[in-house]
């Protein structure tokens, strides 16, 4: 017969074993998102304005690895500077630009000045993943 009180220790660690595991397969409070990604350059046909200035006033470089969010994203917490990987791709992008209000659940991947890259990319579902 078990000791009284052993049962229940052996129940509680078990339980913390499962919560540690799983939170080491994802990164702790790490946030995980499907949403639509398309890919853009910075040209002058393609904005407004000086087409290396991003919404938040950073310079963008063709090869930087950044990403534009949609404003309902930023309001999930992928404001300025933070790091997002995006299955399929290696390596982190960081979020330095936004897209225009009517956009939602979407980013833009930034692909410098390869406009065949940005086509070939098109439109497609992505997993993001950020803490």
């Amino acid at each position: 017969m078990l000791q009284q009180g052993k049962p229940h220790l052996v129940v509680l660690i078990s339980i913390a074993i499962v919560f540690i595991a799983a939170g080491l397969s994802s990164g702790k409070n790490e946030r995980v998102l499907k949403v639509t990604a398309t890919a853009y350059n910075s040209l002058p046909d393609q904005t407004l304005n000086d087409p290396s200035l991003t919404a938040w006033g950073d310079k963008l470089v063709p090869g930087m690895k950044a990403i534009a969010v949609s404003r309902d994203l930023i309001a999930l917490g992928l404001t300025h500077g933070v790091k997002v990987k995006i299955d399929g791709f290696s390596g982190t992008f960081t979020v330095m630009d936004k897209l225009h209000k009517r956009w939602k659940h979407k980013i833009d991947i930034y692909m410098g000045t390869d406009v065949k890259a940005a086509k070939q990319w098109g439109k497609r579902e992505v997993t993001i993943r950020w803490n």
